[in-house]
Parts: C-alpha cells; structure tokens; sequence
C-alpha cells in the first residue's frame, strides 16, 4: 500500500521505498522532477526489485541443490516479499527479510536480508547486505534492478543519451538465448565504442544486453554536457542493461549472480556466479546513484 511507503530526504533527493520487497520506488530531485521509470503498465511496472536469492531465471524456474529440485521464480522471491523497517532516520532507512517456513520450503537456509538506503547530499547510496544465519553453507547470488527515465528530466532528447562507462569496454557481451530468460553460451561484439554506449530501443528487441567482462565499476547516464546520473556499484562484477523497447526507462542492473546459461542442467552450486555464504559470515553489495553536473 502506498502509505506504508517510507520517504526519506537531503536538501537535494528524495527516495521514497516500498516495504513490499524493499523496492526503491521513486528518486526525485530537488526541483521535484523524478528520475526514475514512470511505470507505465503498457510497458513494465516495476521500478527496483531485488534480485534474491538468485539473480535471473533457472532454467524451467527449477533449481537443484545437492541431486533436490526447487521452484524458483525469475530473480528469486525477495522482491515480492514484505521487508520489515527496523531503522529509520529523516535521510536513512534500513529494511529486513529473514527466512520463514515459506521461503525454506523452497530456499533451505536461514537467511537474513538487510536493505540499507541513505541520502547524503545528491548522492543516495543503497547497500544490500546478506547474511548466513544457519549452520550450513548457502548458495546465493544478488543484483539490483532500477529503471532510470529515458529521458531523464534534465533536457535533451531521448536519443542524445548515453551510458558513459568508467573505462573502455571493448569485450564482447551476452544475450539473452533460444530458452525464455536464459543467457546464450556464445557471445556477441560489443555495441559500446571506446567508453560510450550510445542506446536505442531496438537494441533490446531481444531482451537485456549482459557484460560478464565488465571492467568498470561506475558509469554516467544521461545526455553529455547536461546534468546526469552517476552510478557506481563496486560490489558487482557483472551488468544487464534492459528495457522494455520504447518505454520510458532503461535499467541499469548490477549484478553478483546471472541467470542459467541455455542448456544447464547442473547443480546450483555449478551456476555462474554463485557465492558460497558460510555459516556466520556475511557479505554487502553497494550502489550509488548521484545527481551529477553536465
């Protein structure tokens, strides 16, 4: 519900978050301008979820974990679960999911999941933390998923915007394959040229575009020379850029995790990216995104 969401401010951002999956819903300026997706329903109504505890599809949405089968929805279950809010301050709020009996079924391990969003300035930073509360070790991945306007607030039009990366990226990159949601094993030449992508909307007629060679860990969104989003995520090592084509966002996606390759058939623990959680430890995934000028 909407008035469950909690809002939080700096002099030049605010965020407002859903409990429901702990979802960024909307990042405004301080002139009030949002720089997020308008979810429009023709399109996608998502705006942040939370890829938990695995990032992307298992191949038929089951998973196997030590010769067990599991379902598994797209991105885990963590985005369509109530976080509950367990600090909070005027420009902080943290938010946590621990494992029940619902999601044991499914998950066997005693998770737990914090959400912390902070604004300092016009920088809101989010870090995700997870840790092994259980006796066994956990096979997990994570991933963000925010939709950033296409066309940000700030001018320019749609087809002037670029993602201007850290470094060049000149390695080739992954799409999505023959099996609904799952990644090709073959991969394709890069569309980015030098350190910039310049993106259409036909370029994810067929799905998200993957970097699983990704040498930066930052990158600017926006049209160059104007006011733009910086996004940092160190914690990640991978990245998806998806849209729905000709809507009004493009999500810019870090990930620790990616989904099945076509054809796996394996053990969870053989997936890309998984991570092996022990008992006791813990392990955080930061983004940032900041108001930047041209």
């Amino acid at each position: 519900m909407a008035d469950d969401r909690i809002t939080i401010r700096s002099g030049a951002l605010t965020a407002t978050i859903d409990p429901v999956g702990a979802e960024l819903w909307s990042l405004a300026d301080a002139q009030g301008r949002d720089l997020m997706t308008d979810a429009d329903p023709a399109f996608w109504t998502g705006h942040a979820p939370l890829l938990f505890p695995f990032v992307g599809r298992s191949r038929g949405d089951v998973y196997r974990l030590d010769g067990v089968d599991y379902p598994m929805p797209q991105h885990g279950f963590a985005r369509r679960l109530p976080f509950a809010p367990v600090d909070q301050s005027a420009q902080a709020v943290t938010f946590r999911l621990e494992a029940d009996a619902d999601t044991r079924a499914i998950y066997p391990f005693d998770f737990r999941l914090d959400m912390d969003f902070a604004l300092a300035g016009a920088t809101l930073m989010m870090t995700a933390t997870v840790t092994n509360r259980g006796e066994a070790t956990m096979p997990f991945s994570f991933g963000y998923h925010p939709a950033f306007a296409w066309p940000l607030p700030f001018g320019g039009a749609a087809e002037d915007h670029r993602i201007v990366f850290d470094r060049p990226e000149p390695a080739p990159i992954r799409k999505v394959g023959d099996e609904p949601g799952l990644i090709a094993r073959d991969s394709v030449r890069s569309p980015v040229v030098g350190d910039t992508l310049a993106p259409t909307h036909a370029m994810f007629d067929g799905d998200a575009l993957i970097w699983d060679d990704l040498a930066s860990h930052g990158l600017l969104w926006g049209v160059p020379g104007r006011t733009r989003l910086k996004i940092d995520f160190p914690d990640t090592p991978w990245l998806g850029l998806w849209q729905k084509p000709g809507a009004h966002y493009l999500c810019v996606e870090p990930w620790a995790g990616m989904a099945d390759l076509v054809g796996f058939s394996g053990d969870v623990w053989d997936k890309q990216g998984i991570m092996a959680l022990l008992p006791g430890d813990r392990r955080s995934f930061r983004m940032g995104v900041s108001v930047v000028g041209g």
